[in-house]
């Protein structure tokens, strides 16, 4: 069965363009997932009901409404105030994904998002880069792309990184992008590029790093270093009236390798490729298989 498979995959892949993002400026700029996120990434999501998807009501600046399903708040019309939420449930172990959808129109100035410690700040005046503005937090800021923590920018994501001190700790960001990297036709080099509407955060806590996914791409470690057996959150603050941002959390895995399975299922879903992955029927397989081959996010 094993052979057959083999030259069922060998004899259509010839005919088969690849797979292609003409519309988005991140595909070129992505860098390969380890193969525990990769499976975690075509894992089946959990419901969009588990309780890991909601905003927190406790841990809200004032100028946010939690809507009924708690998996949506709205920030209120106020000038001079930067506010934030952070989720209710944080981790402290294994990797983790949640999706974040926030419309690039309502976004305005200083809309960050990104992780928090349980004691980070979520109000305060003026217009600032809120998660990210203390130690406490780590956030990236959609409009400039740029990173915040300690209150200091450290450079564009996805791109070269400097290196930062904040309260004796070094963080010395990837460098997931070279200055001679490909740049799209409609962006200079350095200037930011716009981020859609769907963002999904990466969590590692195991490894103490945070990356970000847009268009369905890998951008690589935006933080490293960050603190072990902490409970973590995701978090987002926002200085824009009407600014709608919704959470869910999609999937996660503990720290243990992943399954021979698991990985040979991704190994020929990544072969068919996006325009192909709902053929699994016509693979030389049983359909019990063909049906785990169905992509599920």
């Amino acid at each position: 069965m094993g052979l057959k498979l083999s030259v069922w995959l060998y004899g259509v892949a010839a005919g088969s363009p690849a797979s292609t993002s003409e519309s988005s400026a991140f595909p070129p700029l992505a860098v390969p997932a380890s193969s525990r996120l990769a499976v975690t990434l075509h894992s089946c999501p959990v419901s969009p009901r588990d309780s890991r998807s909601h905003w927190s009501a406790t841990y809200c600046s004032p100028h946010f409404l939690l809507s009924a399903c708690r998996e949506e708040v709205t920030r209120t019309p106020v000038e001079q105030s930067s506010d934030g939420v952070r989720a209710e449930i944080g981790v402290k172990t294994g990797l983790h994904l949640w999706e974040v959808l926030w419309n690039p129109t309502h976004r305005g100035s200083h809309a960050v998002m990104g992780i928090s410690s349980q004691n980070c700040p979520l109000h305060t005046l003026g217009y600032n880069a809120l998660v990210g503005g203390d130690s406490q937090s780590w956030g990236w800021e959609l409009k400039t792309n740029q990173l915040w923590h300690g209150g200091q920018s450290l450079g564009m994501y996805p791109g070269e990184r400097k290196r930062c001190h904040s309260k004796g700790e070094e963080f010395i960001k990837s460098q997931s992008l070279t200055s001679t990297q490909t740049q799209t036709s409609s962006e200079k080099p350095g200037s930011p590029l716009p981020v859609p509407e769907r963002v999904v955060l990466v969590l590692d806590a195991d490894a103490g790093t945070l990356g970000y996914i847009v268009d369905g791409c890998f951008l690589g470690i935006a933080f490293q270093d960050l603190p072990r057996g902490v409970e973590l959150f995701p978090a987002v603050s926002s200085v824009r009236g009407g600014a709608t941002i919704r959470l869910r959390y999609l999937n996660g895995a503990t720290r243990d390798p992943p399954a021979l399975m698991a990985l040979c299922g991704l190994a020929i879903q990544q072969f068919l490729g996006q325009q192909r992955q709902n053929q699994t029927d016509k693979l030389p397989l049983p359909p019990v298989l063909q049906h785990y081959l169905l992509p599920t996010l």
